[in-house]
């Protein structure tokens, strides 16, 4: 995830981010699983922080042409890591 110029972020879980501008959010963020043949990527938009207290609300998107064209992205570019290779 490095590679396709996502941070790692450290909760209780691994996770991977990349800003779309200069501040926090929007980012895209993603969560990558180990699979039997390799792994899957789980991604979408975080539009703002989360907002936790009294009711539960994250503004993710997992949907869309943003979400779409960056899966497309990361694709291309760990399929171009295989192919160095």
């Amino acid at each position: 995830m490095r590679r396709c110029s996502y941070a790692e972020i450290r909760t209780r879980e691994v996770s991977y981010a990349r800003r779309l501008g200069g501040l926090e959010y929007p980012r895209f963020h993603a969560y990558v699983e180990l699979t039997d043949d390799g792994f899957t990527v789980n991604l979408h938009l975080d539009q703002k922080r989360p907002s936790y207290g009294t009711h539960t609300a994250h503004s993710g998107e997992y949907e869309g042409e943003l979400v779409e064209s960056e899966g497309r992205r990361i694709k291309t570019v760990i399929e171009g890591m295989r192919l160095k290779k």
